[in-house]
């Protein structure tokens, strides 16, 4: 999976890396024990600072997704097919997730849509988890 930010977006680099490698474990790109790039390469190939990837795997760590070690350094550590996660994180991200859908009902799309959207994002996940099981 080649991963994307963009320099220009008022979102955080820090955040954009972590949300476009949850969105790639959520797809199966990254399986459990999958390495990530070094701290120091993947600042290089977007020409930004190490702190900056270093911050977005901590946040990735304290969530339960990455494992860190000194040998092997940024290691996948959570498979989502395993079972639900535990009641807090639930409690957390359905606090997030208001967030997001009163953002697109207050600018005026109806829920049909808003749920339309958020079964094809679904599907495209499910979708590309069979697509790397079969591999």
């Amino acid at each position: 999976m080649v991963l994307t930010i963009d320099l220009s977006s008022e979102v955080p680099i820090y955040q954009q890396l972590r949300d476009r490698i949850v969105e790639g474990i959520a797809a199966g790109h990254y399986r459990v024990g999958s390495a990530l790039p070094s701290t120091r390469q993947l600042a290089a190939d977007f020409g930004i600072n190490f702190h900056t990837v270093s911050k977005a795997y901590e946040l990735l760590r304290q969530e339960g997704l990455v494992r860190i070690t000194r040998r092997q350094g940024a290691v996948i550590h959570r498979d989502p097919t395993t079972g639900p996660p535990e009641p807090i994180f639930a409690d957390a991200w359905e606090a997030r997730a208001r967030t997001v859908l009163a953002e697109a009902y207050a600018h005026g799309m109806r829920a049909e849509d808003i749920l339309a959207r958020c079964e094809r994002i679904l599907a495209g996940f499910a979708a590309a988890e069979s697509r790397s099981e079969g591999r």
